[in-house]
């Protein structure tokens, strides 16, 4: 089974520069982040925003990851396998490799970012408002980390993000953290953040592919 998902390819009409995958929230669906793609002003970039595979108990059109009601997060052993294998499936889709990729999410989809993305070799991921669902069992390089909070959070509390970034230095990740006096939300600043590190994690990943062709 393949997850559904928004295919917004690059605006300018030109080969993609780089590949953006966002995860919506528990409740969402593939909607809901669909409008940070012309906000983010990446022309030259393909987005895909996808739905996640099981449908929320009580939101009508919603959908979740896993069942976060659950005792032990019932779902995300299938969610997270389902999400790993379509993301390896993405080159043969739009032609963008895995290391010019940028995955994030929001929230729900934040915590899928951080499990799933420290096992493959993308360029960088992006939580806002995520969490870990436990110790990360990372494998090969560490991709860069950007982990966006507000203070003000109600449903995923700030020493969460912060024991994630934590976690995740120890491990060795390269984390980037910012934290804001908002709640559960998304706002320009974190955006205008997000536009950075990408920029800045493909230039990278760019300069490491020239060096591999060098050989």
């Amino acid at each position: 089974m393949s997850l559904q998902a928004i295919n917004i390819p690059p605006a300018s009409g030109e080969a993609a520069k780089g590949l953006i995958v966002l995860l919506h929230g528990w409740g969402a669906n593939l909607d809901d982040l669909a409008s940070l793609a012309p906000e983010l002003n990446l022309p030259d970039y393909h987005f895909l925003f996808p739905d996640a595979p099981f449908r929320h108990p009580q939101v009508p059109g919603g959908k979740m990851w896993y069942d976060l009601d659950s005792d032990n997060y019932e779902g995300l052993p299938e969610s997270g396998q389902m999400l790993l294998d379509w993301l390896l499936s993405l080159e043969g889709i739009t032609g963008v490799p895995l290391s010019r990729t940028i995955l994030g999410g929001f929230s729900q989809g934040g915590a899928m970012t951080l499990d799933v993305g420290l096992r493959l070799p993308v360029a960088g991921l992006v939580s806002f408002s995520g969490y870990l669902h436990g110790e990360p069992e990372p494998t090969g390089d560490l991709p860069p980390v950007l982990m966006m909070h507000g203070v003000q959070d109600g449903v995923v509390p700030v020493a969460v993000a912060r024991q994630a970034h934590d976690i995740l230095t120890e491990l060795g990740v390269s984390v980037t953290y910012a934290e804001f006096n908002i709640g559960h939300q998304i706002i320009t600043q974190e955006i205008e953040l997000m536009r950075g590190f990408v920029l800045e994690a493909i230039a990278t990943a760019n300069k490491v592919e020239g060096v591999g062709h060098m050989r």
